[in-house]
């Protein structure tokens, strides 16, 4: 279950990666085919080391923050927060990237939905959404069958595609006689055409890090099982790789960045993908197995950002405990998945589909940049790591360092410093090709997000580091209120507000009164006769308010009090009506919310919501007629029946007393 859950990306980017490499090489016209055999060994070459350099540091790093935690213990903050935000950015486009190119397989089949290109992506992303918020253990299992069948469909596809080419009948793209309008180049031009197709066929490598910070997921023994799924991972993506790249030379493909530049290709229609003119070619248009390819390929590809799915949420999670990023971000849902994560992750995605109408070609220029700086500053990390531990070896006692298990130590951190060398210098040599091949084509904008998301992480970061301190208990803090005072706000004299009187007598506090804000003296000897009328059992308190201000004359009030009796505690009791239907909210005014807020900046105050409800609000827990996952954990009941029995018991025989259409005292507010 970890393969499909974890390399799903990895493993999907076969797909598009051969395509990409081919269509920038074909932008200089049909002999720069013969360089594609020896780009596809240098990306397969890099993709090998790479791998091996990501079993090591998922043995010196199991607890899931893989590159950026090791970036930022052994090279510090900076080049942590960096690496983040890379991975960040590159999450959301891996989403964006495996949908579009999932949808483009499916029009491939479909050409008729090409049109709703868009509609098809976004719609995708939500469901993928949806899916990853019911947790690991479903998605995973729902992702295992068409991942296996990926592999295995399109593994048989080119041992056949190999077959039929040994027995002399190799198969042949339905694009192979198509010519291409090219323009002459500079041998600079040359070189950098080159260089740019290898950047796109190291589209391949995303999603290996994935493992590394998905270790936590894992079952014991974690580092094994993790090791383990990125080497299986590793082998199945560069046998892909390497079998979609032979087959489509061998069978002709020519796929254009432009489809109009091919010369007798009908460039009103989609242009069919890689996958779908070697499937095609192999096992027929139409047939049975070009349907199960195709449609296995979309699948996987939408999938694959299944990946980023579990890998953003448990980066996120990471940046949360260590204070760089929100700590809902920390939060798990009813499923125990970071639920808060995966909305946003789904939210950016969506919003680049739209941006770039979900087009691979241009998404895939914006794409790897931020994997390469990941996997760069992660490897430099990790030579640190070892010759850390070195340096270690080498200050023990000469007759300590000759023992057998300190040998095997050394041997162990050598191994490791050789291999993540070489990464380092594998990985830092193709960021700067990516970048220097790519930055005038769209990856800018990556340049631009990624110091930009490195800012806000830090300042985040900041900011839970200053509330900390301020908060920080120490022994110069006094306690030493005096006096406990009940205040209770008086618009009219209704129910709500007689509850509200009743509540703070029960609390038995020092002194209790009622406070009136008068803003027409109409009003204030109206609510004055009415409260001797009904004999009150705590004093009323007139306060005026030339201005038709609130909360103001409020906390004059509080701060007048206390100079002349001392520092007392003062709760504010505040009526709050429960309602059933949505709109009935916006048929109650706010004044309470804004006193509310308003009071809570003033010293010694404290606020009590009295609830009333009526009776709409029975609707709250009708509609629920069993439990719900969560219900208990967050304090909510789901015994409706009881409820209004209890409710029916206790109201009054006769007619029903129908509460006035206005608020009560002080309306609606919250703490």
């Amino acid at each position: 279950m970890a393969l499909p859950i974890f390399a799903s990306d990895a493993l999907s980017s076969v797909a598009y990666a051969p395509q990409e490499l081919l269509l920038i090489l074909l932008t200089g016209g049909l002999a720069f085919l013969a360089f594609a055999p020896w780009i596809a060994a240098a990306v397969v070459v890099l993709l090998l080391v790479v791998v091996i350099s990501y079993r090591q540091l998922i043995k010196a790093y199991p607890s899931g923050g893989g590159d950026y935690e090791v970036a930022r213990k052994n090279l510090g903050e900076i080049p942590g927060v960096i690496v983040a935000s890379a991975l960040a950015v590159d999450y959301a486009l891996t989403v964006a990237v495996s949908v579009a190119s999932g949808v483009d397989n499916i029009i491939s089949a479909l050409p008729g939905l090409n049109p709703f290109r868009v509609e098809l992506a976004v719609g995708f992303v939500i469901l993928i959404v949806v899916m990853n918020l019911r947790g690991v253990r479903e998605a995973s299992r729902a992702f295992a069958i068409p991942t296996y069948i990926f592999i295995g469909s399109v593994g048989v596809m080119i041992i056949v595609g190999l077959f039929q080419v040994v027995m002399g009948n190799p198969p042949v793209a339905s694009s192979a006689h198509y010519a291409v309008e090219t323009q002459d180049l500079t041998q600079a031009a040359v070189i950098l055409l080159v260089l740019r197709a290898f950047s796109s066929g190291c589209s391949a490598l995303t999603g290996v890090e994935a493992v590394s910070n998905g270790v936590p997921a894992f079952r014991t023994p974690k580092v094994r099982n993790a090791q383990t799924t990125l080497a299986l991972m590793g082998g199945i993506a560069i046998l892909l790789f390497a079998g979609l790249t032979a087959i489509a030379l061998v069978s002709g493909v020519h796929y254009a960045e432009n489809p109009c530049d091919l010369i007798g290709f009908d460039c009103s229609n989609p242009q069919p993908s890689l996958m779908a003119q070697v499937s095609s070619a192999v096992f027929g248009m139409n047939s049975v197995p070009f349907f199960v390819i195709q449609a296995a390929t979309a699948i996987v590809l939408l999938l694959a950002a299944n990946t980023a799915f579990n890998g953003f949420p448990l980066l996120g999670s990471v940046l949360s405990r260590d204070g760089y990023a929100p700590k809902a971000l920390n939060t798990r849902g009813d499923r125990l998945v970071y639920s808060n994560g995966m909305i946003i992750l789904g939210l950016v995605a969506i919003g680049v589909l739209i941006v770039y109408q979900a087009n691979l070609t241009n998404l895939i220029q914006l794409y790897i940049i931020g994997v390469f700086v990941s996997f760069t500053l992660g490897q430099i990390g990790m030579i640190r790591h070892w010759r850390r531990g070195l340096k270690a070896i080498r200050s023990l006692p000469a007759d300590e360092r000759s023992g057998k298990a300190v040998r095997t130590e050394l041997f162990g951190l050598r191994k490791g410093l050789f291999i993540n060398s070489l990464g380092a210098t594998m990985t830092a040599s193709v960021l700067i090709i990516v970048t220097i091949t790519k930055f005038t084509h769209g990856a800018w904008l990556i340049f631009l997000a990624i110091p930009i998301l490195s800012f806000l992480m830090i300042g985040v970061h900041r900011y839970y580091r200053d509330v900390d301190h301020e908060i920080a208990m120490d022994d110069r803090t006094h306690f030493g209120s005096t006096g406990d005072v009940a205040l209770i706000l008086v618009n009219k004299l209704q129910k709500p507000v007689v509850k509200a009187v009743d509540y703070a007598l029960a609390a038995k506090h020092d002194k209790t009164f009622a406070v009136h804000i008068s803003v027409t003296k109409e009003d204030a000897e109206a609510l004055e006769a009415e409260w001797r009328a009904h004999r009150m059992p705590i004093p009323l308190k007139i306060v005026e308010s030339p201005y038709r201000t609130y909360a103001s004359p409020i906390a004059e009030f509080v701060k007048k009090y206390r100079e002349q009796h001392g520092s007392a505690v003062i709760t504010v009791y505040l009526p709050q009506y429960i309602v059933g239907h949505w709109w009935e909210s916006l048929l109650h005014n706010r004044r309470a919310r804004r006193i509310a807020q308003q009071l809570m900046l003033v010293h010694g105050v404290s606020i009590t919501l009295v609830p009333w409800l009526l009776d709409s609000s029975e609707l709250i827990y009708g509609r629920r007629s069993r439990a719900l996952p969560g219900d208990d954990r967050a304090g909510r009941l789901a015994v409706p029946e009881v409820h209004r029995a209890a409710r029916r018991a206790i109201r009054p025989a006769g007619p029903p007393e129908r509460a006035d259409a206005d608020e009560p005292s002080v309306p609606a507010a919250t703490p």
